[in-house]
């Protein structure tokens, strides 16, 4: 897949919806793909969080405590908010079908951050509006 329109995907998760064409640009360069296999666990629940993916092609689920909570397809993403913070996962993703990723590391971000701030700013912008609206959602 070409790297214009790895960007315009990367582009549609929302913690990077802010981040200039340029930023999104810089970020799919370093992003890597990767395949899984039907049946493979792609992250697991309790280990650290050390990347965000990107479902180029396939499908996988979403499985918290041996129930499903979401599907995932093609365009679909998860591992944003390790991203960021390299926090223990919350659920186990696994593949359904076989599905190749796309998948940006934290160390992979951290250095297009130092190289490309604004990135960094545009990231800390969706968080803040993410935070205004769940304040207001609880008040």
């Amino acid at each position: 897949m070409e790297k214009e329109k790895i960007a315009e995907l990367i582009g549609k998760a929302p913690l990077f919806s802010r981040v200039s064409k340029k930023g999104l640009a810089s970020i799919a360069n370093k992003a890597i793909s990767k395949e899984f296999p039907a049946g493979t666990k792609i992250v697991s629940a309790g280990a650290t969080g050390t990347g965000f993916y990107l479902i180029l092609s396939g499908s996988a689920e979403v499985v918290r405590d041996g129930e499903v909570v979401a599907k995932l397809s093609a365009g679909d993403f998860f591992g944003e908010m390790a991203l960021l913070d390299g926090a223990p996962r919350s659920a186990d993703v696994v593949a359904t079908e076989d599905t190749v990723c796309l998948v940006i590391s934290l160390w992979a971000l951290k250095g297009i951050i130092a190289v490309t701030p604004d990135v960094a700013v545009h990231i800390l912008e969706e968080l803040v509006h993410r935070l205004r609206k769940t304040e207001q959602a609880l008040s």
